[in-house]
């Protein structure tokens, strides 16, 4: 029989706290521009506020072994088709002059016969 223990309300109040902290971090990332660091500043924001709430708010920190692999392997999956979705975007040759959704019209000169 598994035993759950209870998680003490101070925990809660300590996690709350620093989610407001990290809200206060987000909001200071998105004002300053940091070039081309402000997605990796974000992205691990979300991420610290993302295990967080599933290690207290979902009690996953005090899950059973088996549960914690299942949630390790299926991190690594999502990063894994990340990882391949962002080595695909990077791949392709970006022309920032062109829209590719628009097609140029054709240019008739005067007296000209289509």
């Amino acid at each position: 029989m598994i035993s759950h223990t209870r998680t003490v309300v101070g925990t809660y109040f300590r996690v709350y706290g620093m989610l407001l902290v990290l809200l206060a971090a987000t909001v200071l990332a998105a004002r300053y521009d940091a070039g081309p660091w402000n997605i990796a500043i974000t992205l691990a924001i979300a991420s610290l506020k993302a295990v967080l709430i599933g290690a207290v708010f979902m009690h996953i920190k005090q899950e059973t072994p088996l549960v914690k692999l299942v949630i390790t392997i299926a991190f690594f999956w999502l990063l894994i088709m990340f990882s391949l979705t962002f080595s695909d975007y990077w791949s392709r040759p970006w022309d920032p002059k062109s829209d590719p959704w628009v097609i140029p019209a054709p240019r008739f000169e005067a007296g000209a016969k289509p």
